[in-house]
């Protein structure tokens, strides 16, 4: 007998016990499981896969975003897909990609897949499908999850996932990537003669001649509306506030200018109009109406939809829409009522919500306290709020900066994404979130760098900052931190304040009401008027130490932080490029100097050797370069004739103790730094 026989077999009976263990449980451990494989699962899944992370990714459908299949109805995205910039850089690039996602391979972009500048709808599973097998992330298609729960243990708080199949996911952190795809609905009397926006047809050819009432005036609404537009009779929009138009509000939620046609018709009087009212308060009644006699002479009752309010219903409780008579209705009381004519439909396209209805009491986040309750309530960190462990990404973590900055949208939450991930990495495995160690000297062209072509702190403005922390003749530039988070900074980042302070270095709009943003006077470009500009412009403010929550929360109403030690705005620029030597990088250098109280200025090697004669302190540019033997010019004669004067330490002084023999007291002084000068690439 085969000596290996007997090893054999036990291997076969302890496999079989094992799978019989694991049917019997049905439950699969995971260290981190990311719910939803649309552009924010695949998107974190991407940097737990770089961090070889224990993860899988659950998707209910048999593809990655499976929304984009459906949405939006009329296949084009309002996603700016600007391929030619004129520039190489590819960090100034995704600053107008707003559909690709991060990855270390450059040429995995959205504009393989579509050169479109609103691309279509379709082409966005396409390079999704694409990210995931070219990057081999861990999806499994399928997976309906109906029910979370959280359990408490010795190990610590983990969640469970159940799906359609009772077979159970288990997990240290849950990552929800769901999205939002559940119709927001209002109830008023006759909501259910409206039709929704997620199943009206998307032919135009239907709404021939017809009178249209859409209830909405976002995106989806006036997408809907511009479809309709040549075939309709007329078509009115109702919602409670007037349209915020995104070029005005800088919101990119608002009104695009891509789906705007119906405020032309609008306001040339071409029977389509805007109307404002609260749908709480408005009745949707059925009528009857005599039809002109068909070829064979028989009459055609047709049905109208009228718009009523509730407060000229009489004993509303007890009547349906289907009761409601002439004298219901407002024109009989006032015949210049504005929406006193019939419709044919009427279209709900409020939008979507999260939904809550998966998690059970003990794994549910809250309801936000903005966004009328539509989306879940997180910390500045995007953590459910009372659900450690539970962190929420992409548009459902929108609650966040809703209605002021670009998290609800992929080129937004790309870099939310990146930033829980980070956090993650500092809480559970000890791993400080990155930064680049400086030179103090070297400081004004990294910020000059950063603002000129980073691009989270640009699209995420007055939400994710960059971090200058001061150490004296060195610095540590943290990238992308949310700024809200800062007084958790330390244990967040991993990275300690020191004495000297620190400086964020944020992007924000400015602040004043009813600009005309197509007026004549509604830029600046004199610097000293920097603090009155309006469009996007570097803000950095210096803190001598750590703001505290309670500052956060009492920081004046539109800033992004507390009030600071020092603030300084460069001014607008006209091509989003700060580098004018006098309207930017002059005032800007001051202002470092006085955060760091020192010359930040850089000289020539003759210059640095007349400061050394003449100054017991030379300035920092010369400590750290110039007499640390770097940005002399390479003479042998030249060398030696500063050899024979004392001017240089010898070889053995200037080693690894980074002091200079020739000049003990001020180089001990500054804290002399022997690192290499920065090459800086623009």
């Amino acid at each position: 007998m085969d000596s290996s026989l007997p090893c054999f077999l036990l291997f076969i009976l302890i496999g079989c016990l094992k799978c019989s263990s694991e049917n019997e449980n049905n439950t699969r451990h995971h260290d981190y499981c990311v719910l939803g494989a649309g552009p924010a699962g695949l998107q974190m899944g991407y940097f737990l896969s770089k961090a070889k992370r224990d993860y899988v990714i659950l998707e209910r459908n048999s593809g990655p975003g499976s929304f984009f299949n459906k949405y939006p109805r009329h296949r084009k995205l309002i996603s700016i897909n600007k391929i030619h910039t004129g520039r190489q850089n590819p960090e100034f690039n995704l600053r107008h990609d707003w559909n690709s996602l991060l990855s270390d391979k450059p040429d995995l972009l959205f504009k393989r897949v579509s050169n479109e500048f609103y691309p279509p709808a379709d082409a966005y599973p396409l390079y999704l499908s694409m990210f995931v097998e070219e990057l081999g992330l861990k999806v499994r298609y399928g997976v309906d999850i109906g029910r979370i729960r959280a359990v408490q243990s010795d190990t610590g708080r983990s969640y469970i996932l159940t799906d359609q199949h009772t077979s159970d996911y288990t997990c240290s952190v849950l990552l929800v990537a769901t999205g939002l795809w559940v119709p927001q609905k209002i109830e008023f009397v006759g909501s259910d003669l409206v039709e929704g926006y997620e199943s009206i047809s998307t032919n135009p050819e239907d709404y021939k001649n017809q009178a249209i009432l859409i209830l909405g005036k976002g995106n989806s609404a006036f997408e809907t509306a511009q479809s309709i537009l040549e075939k309709a009779s007329h078509v009115h929009m109702l919602s409670p506030s007037p349209v915020r138009l995104a070029w005005q509000t800088h919101y990119v939620g608002d009104l695009r200018a891509v789906n705007n046609d119906l405020l032309d018709t609008y306001q040339l009087k071409s029977l389509d109009g805007l109307v404002e009212a609260r749908l709480e308060k408005i009745v949707i009644v059925q009528r009857k109406e005599q039809a002109k006699k068909r070829s064979d002479g028989k009459k055609k009752e047709k049905k109208k939809l009228y718009l009523s309010l509730n407060k000229y219903i009489q004993n509303q409780e007890e009547k349906n829409s289907s009761e409601v008579t002439g004298e219901d209705l407002p024109s009989f009381y006032s015949d210049n009522f504005s929406m006193r004519k019939p419709y044919d439909r009427v279209i709900r396209c409020l939008g979507f919500k999260f939904n809550f209805s998966v998690f059970d009491s003990s794994a549910c986040p809250p309801h936000s306290d903005n966004a009328k309750g539509r989306l879940p309530g997180v910390t500045a960190w995007y953590e459910g709020t009372g659900t450690p462990g539970l962190f929420v990404l992409g548009t459902a973590a929108h609650s966040r900066d809703y209605r002021t900055s670009a998290g609800g949208f992929i080129h937004g939450f790309r870099y939310t994404a990146r930033a829980v991930h980070r956090v993650l990495e500092q809480r559970y495995h000890n791993n400080r979130w990155p930064s680049t160690k400086l030179l103090t000297t070297q400081l004004l062209s990294w910020v000059l760098k950063r603002i000129g072509e980073a691009s989270g702190p640009y699209q995420m403005f007055e939400v994710l900052a960059d971090v200058i922390l001061l150490r004296g003749s060195q610095c540590e530039y943290v990238e992308e931190f949310p700024i809200q988070a800062l007084p958790q900074f330390s244990s967040l980042s991993g990275h300690e304040i020191s004495n000297h302070g620190l400086i964020v270095v944020v992007l924000q709009y400015g602040k004043k009401k009813n600009v005309d943003y197509l007026g004549r006077n509604r830029a600046h470009s004199d610097w000293s008027k920097a603090n009155e500009s309006n469009f996007l412009h570097p803000v950095l403010y210096y803190y001598d130490k750590l703001p505290t929550e309670e500052e956060m929360k009492l920081r004046p109403k539109g800033w992004a932080l507390p009030r600071p030690k020092a603030i300084h705005h460069i001014v607008e620029d006209f091509l989003t490029e700060w580098d004018g030597p006098v309207s930017h990088i002059q005032p800007l250098r001051r202002f470092l100097e006085h955060c760091v109280k020192t010359d930040l200025r850089n000289f020539y090697a003759e210059s640095c050797f007349r400061f050394s004669l003449t100054y017991r302190k030379p300035p920092l540019f010369c400590q750290q370069g110039y007499l640390k033997q770097q940005g002399v010019v390479d003479s042998s004669q030249l060398w030696q004739h500063f050899d024979d004067a004392g001017l240089m330490p010898s070889e053995h002084d200037s080693g690894t103790s980074g002091e200079d023999s020739a000049f003990p007291n001020y180089l001990a002084q500054a804290g002399a730094s022997v690192s290499s000068g920065l090459k800086l690439d623009f």
